[in-house]
């Protein structure tokens, strides 16, 4: 059998692509067929940051191409100084997203937050930023808008009539506890909200920041009304630092587990995600630490590449493990039906074919060995608008 025909393009002094041509006459053969690989930029590496690029966002009509000058300026871009972190206030006027999505257990959301200081290189939020005329990539690390009335407008809508409360979730696009919260404090205003209303919520995050609100978390458990999440996605902190430089360490999360558990807060950790031959090794060790921890539920995605993500996760691994980069994305394409993403409901979070299914049963039976089965269900009950007359909401729950 003869082997893959591969050619090698590029630019002098710029990063050069492989192009597999035989992987891209398969998937040209699908009705959802990728584009075949662009020149790119030399990478952008800054030093706390996670992507290694800065794509134009999808909607520009213009695209920057590598092109040497003749004077090795491609070159200094191995020198580029730290990029700052920027926030501009966001001014929208209501805060609850909705959805209908049957692969998620919730239908509405609060974000206090776009863009993630974290810099996680695989986060499938980063696409959304190019809705606000930014990229997915450098851009989304570091020109954050947030929304300094997000506590009032949320109490807004809550007051709105007929309004059913079923659990409200926090960090499904960005991490309400990304680094800016230590001094905005958006995502306790929220909690605040949520406590006053009697409102259920869950959160999800790579910080160990949550427990400065621990406080209301606890009274907040109390009643019912509140689990949390930690992302576990690594216990290898030097493959933690390059994949999401600013999150706090595995092992801060799993203190933060532990911390959470003792104080009676229901917690659980998601071993997400899950990346073919990088981290899905772990995913074993990861849950065994996290019962250990203290964790009650554990759940797991595998690794998306939507839109500019899939450039992206390319120039990363490209740049942080070359050796190994064909071989990931080999095995990313096993688990998307020969491509990089498949966003069809129902197989976007979980992958298809032999390696995707074998690397669910892994996770059923580490989730049984280790006792990570407590589901815990949120009460609406207690749901109650301040200075209202109560109404029955287990009865408004039915319609």
């Amino acid at each position: 059998m003869s082997s893959p025909q591969r050619a090698q393009v590029g630019l002098p002094g710029a990063s050069s692509v492989d192009i597999d041509h035989a992987a891209i006459a398969a998937m040209a053969m699908s009705s959802h067929a990728e584009p075949a690989p662009r020149h790119r930029l030399p990478p952008m590496a800054r030093r706390g940051r996670g992507a290694v690029s800065n794509p134009a966002p999808r909607f520009d009509a213009r695209e920057t191409e590598a092109f040497d000058d003749g004077w090795s300026t491609l070159d200094s871009w191995a020198e580029l100084p730290p990029l700052p972190t920027t926030l501009t206030r966001d001014a929208s006027k209501s805060v609850i997203a909705w959805n209908s999505s049957p692969d998620l257990g919730f239908d509405r959301a609060v974000n206090p937050y776009r863009g993630c200081e974290h810099g996680c290189i695989y986060c499938y939020a980063r696409p959304s930023h190019a809705y606000l005329g930014y990229s997915p990539g450098l851009d989304f690390e570091t020109r954050l808008v947030f929304k300094p009335d997000v506590g009032a407008l949320l109490e807004k809508e809550l007051r709105k009539p007929g309004y059913v409360p079923r659990p409200m979730a926090l960090g499904s696009n960005t991490d309400p506890y990304q680094p800016v919260e230590r001094t905005l404090r958006l995502t306790r205003s929220v909690l605040e909200v949520l406590e006053k209303f009697g409102h259920p919520l869950s959160i999800v995050t790579k910080s160990a920041g949550v427990l400065r609100d621990l406080d209301i978390l606890q009274r907040l458990a109390a009643r019912g009304l509140v689990r949390v999440w930690l992302s576990v996605t690594t216990l290898d902190n030097q493959l933690a630092r390059r994949m999401e430089p600013r999150a706090a360490s595995p092992a801060l999360r799993l203190a933060a587990v532990a911390a959470l558990a003792q104080a009676g807060v229901p917690a659980g950790v998601l071993a997400a995600p899950m990346i073919p031959g990088l981290n899905d090794a772990e995913m074993e060790k990861i849950l065994e630490a996290s019962a250990k921890a203290g964790a009650r539920q554990a759940g797991y995605v595998l690794l998306r590449l939507p839109h500019e993500l899939r450039q992206m996760f390319e120039a990363w691994l490209g740049t942080h493990y070359p050796d190994r980069a064909r071989h990931v994305l080999s095995l990313v394409r096993q688990t998307r039906g020969g491509m990089l993403n498949d966003s069809r409901f129902h197989d976007r979070f979980t992958g298809q074919g032999a390696y995707a299914e074998l690397l669910n049963k892994r996770f059923d039976r580490a989730v049984r060995q280790w006792g990570l089965e407590k589901r815990t269900d949120l009460e609406t009950r207690h749901f109650a608008v301040p200075g209202a007359a109560r109404t029955d909401v287990a009865q408004l729950a039915l319609f």
